[in-house]
């Protein structure tokens, strides 16, 4: 199947839930949804088209978090990312696809954990990467982000 007929048969089947559909190639893709219709678009490119899940990110934008979720057909070398943004940067959520894949898990606690994303259902979003004593609402990748100054007498 090629990134054309992918595009298609997403297209027709989402109408005007899809924002925008951005090719940068002819192995590349990124197609930008709401929030609200995360999972039933993953269901259906995993479930349906047979899609890999392959990460997910997330970026500090400027008008708010953009999380992507990549997808890839590895027979045709064809990667799609599913965009959201999410405007709400003080609370910023979206729903869990672990229901989806299991596999979602890991990359959702990380973003949770580095950017404050709550990803709605994710039972488990306990921290993963940062030190035991990392301050509570402070996230690293975060453009807000400022370094704590050090106790010189620590180091």
């Amino acid at each position: 199947m090629t990134l054309d007929e992918l595009l298609k048969k997403i297209t027709d089947r989402f109408g005007n839930r899809i924002l925008k559909v951005y090719k940068k190639n002819e192995r590349r893709a990124y197609v930008d949804i709401y929030p609200k219709d995360i999972v039933d678009l993953t269901k259906y490119v995993f479930n349906e088209l047979g899609l890999r899940f392959n990460i997910a990110s997330a970026v500090d934008d400027f008008d708010g978090f953009e999380i992507l979720y990549h997808f890839a057909l590895d027979a045709a070398g064809i990667i799609i990312s599913i965009r959201a943004i999410l405007k709400d940067k003080t609370d910023p959520h979206i729903d869990t696809i672990t229901s989806v894949t299991r596999s979602a898990w890991w990359i959702e606690r990380e973003i949770h954990e580095l950017f404050g994303i709550g990803f709605n259902g994710n039972q488990d979003l306990r921290p993963l990467l940062l030190p035991d004593d990392w301050p509570k609402g402070i996230y690293p990748l975060r453009k807000s982000f400022v370094v704590p100054k050090r106790d010189s007498r620590k180091a």
